[in-house]
């Protein structure tokens, strides 16, 4: 129902900035519940934030706590990761995810919940 694209990743400095973009194609955006994963090579995606359908219910994880803001502009269909303080521990190739939601809002980190998958930015943090 949703087709994702990232965009915004790039090469910074340690201590620098990116602002992550994920635009969606499709209808029913707004329903759906949104996350940033990320994906280093050999290991398994691993869940950076997240944002339920209503805009207001975010999870962090704690590695990325006071330093990344995840955010969406249904008007836009887009959701976005304001990536401050970056370290070189950041340095992963990032994936928008989501999944239609119900009444409830569910912001989950478990990557097997998300049925919709951008193609990924690489972001690399050196020091």
């Amino acid at each position: 129902q949703v087709h994702l694209v990232e965009s915004g990743g790039g090469l910074v400095q340690a201590g620098g900035s990116l602002r992550l973009s994920c635009t969606a194609s499709g209808r029913r955006f707004s329903s759906y519940n949104m996350a940033w994963f990320l994906q280093s090579p050999g290991k398994e995606r691993e869940f950076v934030a997240g944002i339920g359908w209503d805009g207001i219910s975010t999870y962090y994880a704690d590695s990325v706590k006071g330093r990344f803001t995840i955010s969406r502009d249904n008007a836009k269909n887009s959701v976005h990761l304001q990536m401050n303080s970056l370290k070189p521990a950041d340095t992963a190739v990032y994936y928008c995810a989501g999944f239609l939601g119900s009444s409830a809002v569910v912001v989950s980190g478990e990557a097997d919940d998300y049925d919709h998958w951008g193609q990924g930015t690489q972001v690399t943090v050196s020091s």
